[in-house]
């Protein structure tokens, strides 16, 4: 499958239905990787943070969640099918689990948000394997103790959602202990899951508005970000097409 480059970024030309064959795929052939969901934001933080942009680099597969993503491809004739996001391959993996009876691992958010997450999958998906579930609220010595705890689970599948991008460190520095076939960060998805957060309005999505939405729940903690994200992103985007210069790092 082919690769789409948009501003040093390669992802794969996937939709859902593809990334997850290769992910039953990969944990099938027991394989070990990890996949990676790169948005306008993590796109942006990847250009001042070389630590993230060498995980991500390094994934297995990586993949578009942004609309914006999907419109530029586009415009570059490398169309991308689909969005693919972190909160949908949630349930997602959590069916295909079932049905290979292959353990899942929770990790992330408050004890009572991933629990309730647990729940929920297990009512959706009752012969769903949960291995187990923590919370996401430790210091490096509990990073330690969480990875040998997934270990000691057989889980197959880690699922982490810490936010971007604690939860890529987290599986960079621990991904040789977990013991898992298949990891994937999925930033506030079990917020949204457990109903913390609500989702924006399909429209919403369809125009690639989802950022306002979510600013709209917290903008002390987003507007900041999403304005300066979104123009740094139009602004290379624009700079790439006119100069042919949004490739090169640094610029």
């Amino acid at each position: 499958m082919s690769r789409v480059s948009i501003l040093g970024c390669d992802f794969d030309s996937w939709s859902t239905e593809q990334a997850l064959d290769e992910i039953q795929g990969l944990v099938s052939r027991d394989e070990k990787g990890y996949l990676c969901t790169v948005n306008v934001a993590i796109l942006m933080m990847m250009r001042a943070d070389p630590r993230l942009a060498n995980f991500i680099h390094g994934a297995k597969m990586v993949v578009a969640d942004g609309q914006p993503l999907i419109w530029v491809s586009r415009y570059i004739k490398k169309p991308l099918p689909e969005r693919v996001t972190g909160v949908d391959l949630v349930h997602d993996l959590a069916e295909m689990a079932e049905k290979n009876q292959w353990g899942v691992y929770l990790l992330g958010a408050e004890q009572a948000v991933v629990a309730s997450v647990a729940d929920g999958l297990k009512t959706t998906f009752p012969n769903l394997i949960l291995s187990g579930y923590s919370d996401g609220y430790f210091d490096a010595q509990g990073a330690k103790q969480r990875a040998e705890t997934v270990r000691e689970s057989g889980a197959k599948i880690l699922i982490v959602a810490m936010g971007v991008p604690r939860q890529e460190y987290f599986i960079e520095e621990n991904w040789q202990d977990f013991g898992v076939n298949f990891a994937i960060g999925v930033g506030g998805s079990f917020d949204v899951i457990a109903g913390v957060t609500k989702r924006a309005p399909l429209w919403m999505q369809k125009f690639g508005l989802e950022w306002l939405y979510r600013t709209s729940q917290e903008p002390r903690r987003l507007l900041g970000r999403y304005v300066k994200t979104n123009s740094q992103f139009i602004y290379l985007f624009f700079k790439e097409i006119v100069f042919g210069l949004g490739n090169k790092k640094g610029s």
